[in-house]
């Protein structure tokens, strides 16, 4: 029902009322055409009447409240009454929310609600009914407004965040009725109040800032109210130069962070490889060193392996190597060239290593030759070791001898002196 509607039903309310104040009717009365409460309140709509004749114990009422929404196609009755019953018949949708307060005597009807809802924002009618005097205003008409109130708005920036750039400050509650009213504070970062800019603009929650510096940074506080309450959101503002923006700043810390990955990832690699190729090219060399060693260290007095031998073992040791190298062979033009190099550095320790060899054995010789020496002077030593042996017996067997002490001094061979009694006898100075 639309506000025109209402109001020529007023007026011809007004005209019936003025025309049977005389004679007397029925009338129907709810003092406020507009009540407003908060949403989960409990709620009561008055609704009083008055009949053309005085009640009696037989005079049957029916009374009834219904709640029509405009555009919504819903039961639009609520509840009703029966005075010859002496009951109430609820309908199902409103079944444990709506009740009547009512009193006969003093001509009351109250509707009462309970934890109303936005879905009872509706236009409610309170109508009497008594079978003889159905003229007059027997129904009258009221508005439900169902407050709520406004829910913590959500503040966001809208722009970037940098020297002489525009922006937007938004808060929005998503709940609320009547609609919110929004306005903005704010303070500097020493939390003072700040002096609102003349080309700053705040409408319908958005505040718009222009060509911001510096001085723009600070806390900014949004407040949305309506007629029941108020609820609020902060944001803090912080402006930058463009190449301190945040966003920027961790890209670039991602990227090297990305760079030094990879170049970890790249040196990890080159090690790995260069490791490889030391230790191929140690495998390599010992075994070709191999080649021209003796399988055990020599001892004094042993020769080394015959030449037909080693000649052997290097053709062993080259058909096990042949696999390999061909395997080499395939795998570039740069490990070639680095195979090429080892040779040429192995020849060239293969050269040391043979003269090397041919000092030692030219060491070797010249040892057998001393050797060989040494062997003649101890021959040498022994044969006069034996001569002096045989020129020089051993006195103690002169001394046991009984024979000797009674021989002439002078019967001598070597046509030596006599030798005293009293000399000491010769030592043996045999080595």
């Amino acid at each position: 029902m639309n506000a025109w509607t209402m109001e020529r039903r007023m007026y011809t309310l007004t005209l019936l009322s003025l025309v049977l104040s005389g004679v007397g009717a029925l009338t129907v009365n709810i003092p406020k055409k507009l009540y407003e409460f908060a949403r989960g309140d409990n709620i009561t709509l008055p609704c009083t009447f008055k009949l053309k004749n005085p009640p009696t114990e037989r005079t049957l009422y029916i009374i009834s409240w219904s709640g029509e929404v405009e555009g919504i196609d819903i039961e639009p009755l609520i509840l009703t009454y029966y005075s010859h019953l002496g009951t109430t018949d609820v309908r199902k949708h409103s079944e444990g929310r709506a009740s009547l307060d009512l009193d006969l005597a003093k001509g009351k009807a109250d509707l009462k609600l309970t934890s109303i809802t936005k879905r009872d924002n509706k236009e409610f009618e309170c109508r009497v009914q008594v079978p003889g005097d159905d003229e007059g205003k027997p129904s009258d008409t009221t508005r439900l407004v169902v407050l709520v109130a406004p829910s913590t708005p959500i503040c966001e920036i809208q722009g970037k965040t940098e020297y002489g750039k525009n922006i937007n400050l938004t808060c929005v509650s998503e709940e609320g009725m009547p609609t919110p009213i929004y306005s903005w504070k704010s303070q500097d970062v020493r939390n003072m109040p700040r002096v609102a800019d003349p080309r700053t603009t705040d409408k319908g929650g958005v505040l718009s800032l222009y060509n911001i510096s510096k001085d723009a940074s600070g806390y900014y506080t949004c407040t949305s109210s309506n007629k029941i309450r108020s609820a609020t959101c902060n944001i803090t503002l912080s402006v930058l130069p463009p190449s301190m923006n945040i966003g920027s700043t961790a890209g670039i810390i991602g990227g090297v962070v990305a760079a030094l990955v990879v170049l970890i990832i790249v040196i990890y690699c080159c090690c790995c490889r260069k490791k490889k190729k030391e230790e191929e090219e140690k495998i390599t060399m010992g075994a070709r060193e191999d080649e021209y060693s003796d399988k055990q260290p020599i001892r004094n007095g042993e020769s080394r392996l015959a030449d037909g031998q080693e000649d052997d073992r290097a053709r062993e040791d080259s058909s096990l190597r042949r696999p390999a190298e061909s395997a080499e062979v395939h795998t570039g033009r740069s490990e070639r060239d680095d195979d090429d190099d080892r040779r040429s550095d192995y020849d060239d320790r293969r050269s040391d290593y043979d003269d090397r060899r041919s000092d030692y054995t030219d060491r070797r010789s010249d040892y057998d030759d001393r050797r060989s020496d040494a062997d003649d002077r101890r021959e040498k030593y022994s044969d006069r070791n034996e001569r002096y042996d045989d020129r020089h017996d051993d006195p103690r067997d002169r001394r046991n001898d009984d024979d000797r002490y009674d021989e002439p001094y002078d019967d001598r061979e070597d046509g030596r002196p006599p030798v005293p009694v009293n000399k000491p006898l010769a030592k043996d100075f045999r080595v």
